[in-house]
């Protein structure tokens, strides 16, 4: 039963069908229409908020759940559902690698219109939390502010944040108190840095106007145990050096630490000019017999297991396909399936 009220439409009762891409999942209204429900997960009877309607379809978000699935988890994060990442919290892992499978089946063929043979299970990952090698966080001086929250009883340093960008809104900061997608020292160094600029008056970035010292924060770990930590000001002040000896001395592990100076107006950093400020120019990560050697700009796979998992699969196949090529006559054993891919 769907019910008008102030232009906005709602849904009632909606049974999730299944997982779609970017983190949604799929239903259908009465009349048939399809459905794009955020949080969702294969199973629930929801109420849903129309925020989006197309001619071939609708987007919305769950106002109340009549029903939970019986497969639906508990949020681990506090920040599920403001903060843009880790979507799919309440939605176990085996649909979550199931759900890949499917996605790269349809991309191919239904987007694709090619014919292929069948997709293997994805490969998952030993580990589901804390599991990403870098890390950014940015600084703002005027960071999301919770529902529970009245704006007018904050104060100035109560409205900082360092975290991440919440989804869709590029000027809005949630603080983050603890993220589950990177080992320690993260949460500990970034927890650090902002009581420090605020003990000691170090303007946090304001996004829209262009100013502010404390811009971004970028932290690289291995699985050795190093790490690399690149801050970013907004610009040149003299409360740079003394943030970056304090957190140099609160944090040993901290094998090379350097600082970026961008007055942009944009976040990237491809074109800005890395200093190094003390300890080693780059940390390392080993691969097998290989050892990998990561600037602060370098690129290397953010899951560094499953990364390791990517590679062995392309190196089997790449192996078969040496083997079919030196000897025609034999034929691979999966020679009817794509390879799986790591979730």
């Amino acid at each position: 039963m769907a019910r008008h009220q102030k232009l906005d439409l709602i849904l009632e009762g909606l049974t999730i069908e299944n997982v779609a891409a970017e983190g949604k999942a799929i239903t259908h209204s009465e009349d048939g229409q399809v459905v794009f429900v955020e949080f969702a997960v294969p199973g629930d009877i929801v109420d849903v908020k129309i925020t989006r309607k197309k001619k071939a379809f609708m987007e919305g978000h769950i106002i109340r759940i009549v029903k939970p699935s019986e497969r639906r988890l508990e949020p681990f994060c506090k920040h599920f559902g403001i903060c843009g990442g880790c979507r799919w919290q309440p939605l176990p892992y085996d649909i979550q690698l199931e759900s890949k499978r499917r996605q790269v089946y349809d991309q191919l063929t239904r987007i694709g219109h090619l014919s292929v043979p069948e997709v293997l299970p994805t490969i998952g990952s030993a580990r589901t939390v804390f599991y990403r090698n870098k890390l950014e966080f940015t600084a703002s001086n005027k960071r999301w502010i919770l529902p529970e929250e009245d704006p007018e009883a904050l104060s100035d340093k109560e409205k900082v944040g360092l975290g991440f960008h919440v989804g869709k809104f590029f000027d809005k900061v949630l603080d983050i108190e603890k993220c589950h997608l990177q080992s320690e020292p993260s949460n500990a160094i970034r927890l650090f840095i902002k009581d420090y600029a605020l003990k000691h008056d170090i303007p946090f970035y304001d996004i829209r106007n262009n100013c502010g010292v404390l811009r971004n924060m970028f932290v690289r770990t291995t699985d050795a145990g190093s790490v690399m930590l690149i801050v970013c000001f907004g610009e040149a002040s003299e409360a740079i050096f003394p943030l970056l000896d304090a957190v140099a001395a609160a944090f040993p592990q901290i094998s090379s630490l350097y600082y970026i100076i961008n007055s942009k107006k944009n976040d990237s950093v491809s074109d800005q000019t890395c200093i190094l400020y003390k300890g080693e120019e780059a940390i390392y990560e080993q691969m097998e017999g290989l050892r990998f050697k990561i600037g602060p700009k370098s690129f290397y796979q953010t899951n560094t297991l499953q990364a390791y998992e990517l590679y062995k699969v392309a190196r089997d196949w790449a192996a078969t396909s040496l083997s079919m090529t030196s000897t025609p006559a034999r034929a691979p054993s999966r020679s009817s399936s794509l390879p799986a891919h790591p979730g």
